[in-house]
């Protein structure tokens, strides 16, 4: 029904056009807000009564009078209803929505997505130092991150994905020390070990395979270890790729991919950091006060001026952020996402200070961020608050052992990011219909077991052919309207950076092939009536394939 739609807004932009001069690009359909008044509601009426100076409800019969001539409207549409002070219930054809089934097998996996606009998004996720695995929070950013990436790509937009850390500051020196005590006999609790250090059982693990000189590949660096206990630099970069290694690892069990890893101690090496700190002290936007160089952030929106330089000669954290986003900007990025936790909130104004005071030509606003909450878990009725693999917190590859990649994946993307979560680890292996990932594919299941023994008989119609008139029932109708939301559902949830949307559409369109299954048997002995009720279901299935794998969770053909 895209195209349907299509030539809808099209004949209704060519009557506003006809009715005030400029109005034509504000045509667009709403839902309405009871389903039994219509397919789509349009609202025109009241925007276009002030400046035609007359009430809404002669606009809306002015409006109706034009759309019934257009061509458009009277092959699509079967009635077209005048309510209230100047709505327009507009009610579809059945053969309007049948369209929508011939869409969806006609462009299969394309369905729903956008060609090729040539902008490219780079976004950043996860971005977790090395210091220990990858928890649950690092795992629901790794869900958002790739479903966002999906999406966007989903609407034509060439997507860069890229994570960020780093390899050389107080924290991998405090991992370093960790495993150097390890190295040397040492255990948490034990006299001389330090407070600060890391406590799980994965720094006796790096610690002994460094005793056996062994070497480590991760995906973007490799070491092998001297062995030597006295050898600290030897001990940092080996506990750095080993435990790059173990993210790795835990993403490859997640299938997330990244096409680049950024170290922030480059942005130190390269000299980027200090060129930045020039171009703001060159554009006036600094000061010195306290022995220390201060950003003034406030000129754009911040609570108070930021310190950049501390007297000691360190620079604060927010510093190197505004030279690595720069980086993105000269690569040519100019849409940019970073996906981080709600911890990261303070640094959004100070950074987008930065970017803006360097004068390099970079928008307000630039980059986007996405702000997640921590989840936390539950299992036996009881909240799971520390791993022994980590010592102090329960890991991704915990909550994958213990349910599944794609239950993972699903729970934490069907919520707003900012939105607190409860992972109910003993829900995510029930097999039942209170289990949402189950819901939805056991749906997709079910369509493929019904495929499969309709084939049994005869081979399954060419899909272009088949007549589908006999999709004109109440349950067929409930279903093609529910699929032919998937299109700018997919296009809203890209724009708001909003994945949930689609684990909530999909449970929905579940919901609507259980009912529509309920209400029509689908092998019947009628062949034109079996073949068309095939097509709707055949397109259900394509859907929930599309929209399942956009969030990286499996559509599986049995259950």
């Amino acid at each position: 029904m895209l195209l349907v739609k299509q030539q809808l807004l099209g004949a209704l932009a060519e009557a506003l056009e006809a009715l005030l001069p400029g109005a034509g690009p504000k045509a667009a359909f709403e839902s309405p807000k009871v389903a039994a008044h219509g397919d789509f509601a349009i609202t025109a009426a009241m925007q276009l009564a002030k400046p035609l100076q007359s009430n809404p409800r002669q606009v809306g019969e002015r409006l109706q009078a034009l759309l019934m001539q257009h061509p458009a409207f009277v092959q699509w549409v079967d009635a077209l209803e005048i309510a209230g002070p100047g709505f327009l219930n507009l009610r579809l054809k059945p053969s309007a929505k049948q369209e929508t089934v011939r869409e969806i097998l006609r462009e299969g996996a394309a369905w729903g997505q956008r060609p090729a606009s040539g902008e490219r998004v780079l976004v950043e996720f996860v971005s977790a130092n090395p210091t220990g695995p990858l928890h649950v929070g690092h795992g629901r950013q790794a869900a958002l991150g790739d479903a966002i990436c999906n999406l966007l790509a989903s609407q034509g937009h060439a997507v860069h994905r890229e994570f960020y850390y780093n390899d050389a500051g107080v924290q991998i020196q405090t991992l370093a020390t960790s495993v150097q005590c390890r190295a040397r006999g040492l255990k948490p609790g034990d006299a001389g070990w330090p407070e600060a250090a890391y406590n799980g059982d994965y720094i006796q693990d790096i610690a002994n395979d460094f005793l056996a000189r062994k070497t480590v590949q991760a995906d973007d660096r490799a070491f092998t270890a001297s062995g030597d206990v006295e050898d600290l630099d030897s001990i940092r970069q080996f506990a750095v790729a080993y435990l790059r290694r173990e993210q790795d690892l835990d993403l490859q069990a997640f299938e997330v991919r990244f096409d680049h890893y950024y170290l922030e101690s480059s942005l130190y090496t390269s000299g980027r950091v200090e060129q930045t700190v020039q171009k703001l002290v060159a554009a006036g936007k600094t000061y010195e006060q306290d022995g220390a160089l201060w950003l003034r952030s406030t000129d754009y929106g911040d609570d108070k001026d930021r310190v950049m330089r501390k007297s000691d000669g360190g620079y604060t954290y927010f510093v190197p952020d505004v030279a690595y986003h720069i980086t993105k900007w000269e690569r040519g990025f100019q849409r940019v996402v970073n996906i981080q936790g709600t911890d990261h909130h303070g640094t959004i104004a100070r950074v987008r200070a930065g970017l803006q005071a360097a004068g390099v030509g970079i928008p307000e606003g630039y980059p986007d961020y996405v702000l997640h909450t921590m989840v936390r878990v539950m299992r036996g009725g009881e909240e799971v608050k520390i791993s022994k693999r980590a010592g102090s917190y329960v890991t991704l590859r915990d909550l994958i052992e213990w349910t599944s990649k794609d239950a993972v994946r699903f729970f934490l993307l069907s919520r707003k990011p900012d939105t607190e979560y409860v992972f109910d680890v003993d829900l995510a292996v029930q097999k039942n219909n209170d289990n949402p990932v189950y819901y939805v594919q056991y749906a997709h299941a079910r369509i493929c077991s019904v495929l499969r023994h309709a084939a049994q008989d005869a081979p399954l119609p060419d899909w272009a052919t088949v007549d589908l008139a006999a999709l004109s029932t109440a349950p067929a109708q409930a279903l093609m309207l529910q699929l032919a939301k998937y299109p700018d559902m997919l296009a809203a949830a890209a724009r708001d950076f909003a994945p949930h949307d689609v684990t909530f559409y999909l449970r929905d369109l579940a919901a609507s092939y259980h009912s529509y299954y309920d209400a029509e048997r689908i092998l019947v002995e009628d062949p034109q009536v079996q073949r068309a009720r095939l097509a709707l279901v055949a397109a259900t299935a394509r859907v929930l394939h599309n929209g399942l794998s956009l969030l990286g969770v499996s559509a599986p053909d049995t259950m």
